[in-house]
């Protein structure tokens, strides 16, 4: 069989391929991909438990948003250091600056309310009804009729 710069795709035999699929040239997992935000989620029956993984991030870093159904946790830090020496001169300085964000579909009768949320040790812990409440029904309101 003839293999033709069309067909050489199909059988395997494409340098680049070969080439780019080289260990060399694939990105060293990050340290958000590895550590940061990996999220458990259980089902007790009753609630979904979520404990999301936020190493080095405080309670003030984190936000919980609920919003047409979809809840969106976000983590932004940003942290500097500065060290000088007896004269005043800097010897060292580093700075961190990170955020990361992921969303969940949890359901559109989901209120901010059903949710709750605990951050302790790094840990972001939610908990939250696998089945809405329904909502209150109004009593009924009449409407006048004249005549």
């Amino acid at each position: 069989m003839l293999f033709t710069p069309a067909n050489r795709r199909s059988y395997g035999f494409d340098l680049f391929d070969d080439f780019f699929n080289d260990p060399f040239f694939t990105a060293p997992a990050s340290h958000s991909t590895q550590t940061l935000m990996r999220t458990d989620v259980k089902d007790d029956g009753v609630n979904y438990l979520m404990e999301m993984d936020l190493p080095g991030y405080q309670k003030e870093d984190i936000r919980a948003e609920l919003k047409d159904g979809y809840l969106t946790i976000s983590a932004a830090h940003n942290d500097s250091k500065d060290e000088k020496d007896k004269d005043g001169k800097l010897i060292r300085q580093e700075r961190y600056s990170g955020s990361c964000k992921r969303t969940f579909y949890v359901g559109e009768h989901l209120r901010h309310e059903d949710i709750k949320a605990a951050f302790e040790n790094g840990v972001l812990k939610l908990q939250f009804p696998k089945e809405a409440p329904k909502p209150v029904e109004e009593a009924p309101k009449f409407i006048q009729i004249e005549g």
